[in-house]
């Protein structure tokens, strides 16, 4: 309502009640309570005429209100960090996490939340606007895993320590059982893949299927076509069936996407990590809990009781250990790999750095892309639908190039966990053997 037109009525209530009439008649008058009269002819009696004039609600103090330096200060911060990432410096991170590091580091006091910068850059209209997706969402095939063990996702999720040196968090989700792994690490390297992979493998036990994005440490590149990559071997050597999901397209991983935030909430916020030592131990500690903690998708069940339900594999005995460094090529043994992938304008999907030809699909359409490497040699095959559906069709196979031997998966036998302790104890045992039995000894001699 007009403020003129307010005024209005609060002086012909002090009219009505000047003229000697009541409170509740001019209530009745007025067609309001009793109350508003009550309170505007206290206002009255207080200040005079001034006081029918309409108050601001907003409190003279507000509790969170930034002071405006500590306002200047984020708005310089995100234009700061705007211009480095702009010239390729820093991190390229201009979030409020980044904001709030830059500021402790400038000493600003207050200390702003999180929230309240991002309230500031709202108000200032410093945000990014949201894109909005693709009205022509492809549908990619995808797996529906019903029990632990079957699928564990993989996925970097950046951060960077008080100082500014970035780093690359590793997160695993067994999809099924909630069960996580977390690493951090300096870099993203091959090497980091594989250090951290296996460190899953031996904590989770070795999945069905091991999906990961297509970042260059876990693929392997993007320069040389149909070359097979450390993490690929690695896995295969494994027992476990790597996935590469669909290229930028992170809903395919949505279950280690979404623990991400949990992840984010529980490690780094409202802290400051100084060292990757600091990372890991605070993440140890968050995994331990979050394990042991009743889950509202497991039927208040924990983690960790959804996880040991299932028997788990262990890793092979000629799995190399990773606490030494890795050769530089690794062999290649037998076993499946796997491209979530769309076909494009041409008909071609690229896997391995190449096009393949899938002439029985539509444009757009999102297939499934399963390599069978075996002893006697290898082809690349398309489907429509994931391993795990009731029904699909091959659309088209390919023979796929290998220039080396293939290795067959050792036999259950020879690989279990018993065999290997044995032979480890042999050749640890060898050396004292032999220097208190010469070799005329060993060889049955009757000087002995």
């Amino acid at each position: 309502m007009d403020e003129e037109v307010l005024r209005a009525e609060r002086e012909r209530a002090v009219h009505l009640l000047r003229s000697g009439h009541k409170v509740s008649q001019v209530a009745q008058i007025m067609g309001r309570s009793e109350r508003w009269v009550r309170k505007w002819r206290k206002r009255f009696e207080e200040e005079g005429w001034e006081g029918l004039k309409s108050r601001s609600r907003r409190p003279h103090h507000l509790a969170h209100q930034l002071p405006d330096g500590v306002r200047q200060a984020i708005l310089e911060t995100r234009s700061e960090l705007e211009a480095e990432a702009a010239k390729g410096e820093g991190l390229k991170f201009m979030g409020s996490a980044a904001i709030r590091t830059r500021l402790k580091e400038k000493g600003i006091k207050p200390l702003p939340s999180r929230r309240s910068i991002e309230r500031v850059l709202h108000q200032a209209g410093m945000t990014r606007p949201r894109r909005n997706p693709d009205s022509e969402e492809t549908n990619y095939p995808r797996l529906q895993p019903d029990r632990p063990h079957t699928l564990v996702q993989v996925d970097i999720y950046p951060r960077h320590l008080q100082g500014g040196q970035p780093v690359a968090c590793f997160n695993a989700l067994d999809v099924v059982s909630r069960y996580p792994v977390c690493r951090a690490y300096p870099r993203r390297r091959s090497q980091d893949a594989a250090d951290f992979l296996g460190h899953v493998w031996m904590t989770l036990g070795v999945p069905r299927y091991t999906q990961m994005d297509n970042e260059a440490c876990f693929s392997g590149g993007s320069r040389h076509p149909c070359v097979l990559g450390r993490v690929v071997r690695l896995a295969l050597m494994a027992g476990t069936e790597p996935v590469f999901s669909p290229v930028r397209h992170p809903q395919s991983q949505g279950a280690v996407e979404r623990f991400h935030s949990t992840y984010a909430r529980h490690v780094w916020e409202d802290t400051f990590l100084a060292n990757l030592s600091q990372v890991n131990e605070k993440a140890e500690a968050f995994v331990q809990r979050y394990i042991r903690r009743p889950h509202p998708q497991l039927g208040e069940r924990t983690p960790e009781q959804i996880h040991k339900s299932q028997p788990a594999r262990d890793l092979p005995a000629h799995f190399p250990k990773l606490s030494r460094p890795l050769s530089e090529r690794l062999p290649l043994y037998a076993g499946r790999v796997h491209f979530i992938r769309k076909v494009n304008e041409e008909g071609q999907v690229k896997v391995l750095n190449q096009e393949w030809a899938v002439p029985e699909a539509a444009v757009g359409q999102g297939v499934w892309v399963t390599l069978t490497l075996s002893p006697q040699g290898a082809y690349l095959e398309v489907f429509d639908a994931a391993p795990d559906a009731p029904r699909r069709r091959r659309l088209v196979r390919h023979p796929f190039p290998v220039k080396e031997p293939i290795q067959p998966q050792p036999s259950p036998a020879t690989s279990s966990p018993l065999i290997a302790i044995l032979a480890r104890l042999w050749n640890l045992l060898q050396a004292p053997i032999a220097a208190l039995f010469p070799a005329r000894c060993l060889g049955g001699s009757s000087t002995c």
